[in-house]
């Protein structure tokens, strides 16, 4: 491990239902495996697409909210994941106020 910085920005995967609902009421309490392991899982720029493959594969309709981690403070921890990698986590709700962008997957 490095003591590089974690990167200020992470991405979450969303099917159309969950960002519409996001959209709707402004925050985002955790997709099904989110709320079954306590926090919100992101993916950040280096980690997204191994993410979309493994747990998004042949999906679609699905969009990818940008989320400023630095707007979410304490509440984000980078943790022990997938092949030993650090992730970022959201221990919290995400506001709408958080994410600066969203694209297709």
């Amino acid at each position: 491990m490095t003591d590089t910085p974690h990167p200020t920005t992470a991405y979450k995967i969303l099917t159309a239902g969950q960002w519409a609902h996001f959209r709707r009421h402004g925050v985002f309490h955790g997709a099904p495996v989110d709320l079954d392991d306590g926090y919100i899982h992101l993916s950040a720029a280096d980690q997204l697409q191994g993410t979309l493959d493994k747990h998004f594969a042949g999906q679609s309709d699905l969009v990818i909210a940008e989320v400023d981690l630095a707007a979410l403070g304490e509440s984000v921890k980078w943790e022990v994941s997938r092949g030993g990698a650090l992730f970022p986590h959201i221990y919290g709700p995400l506001p709408m106020e958080a994410v600066r962008g969203v694209r297709g997957a």
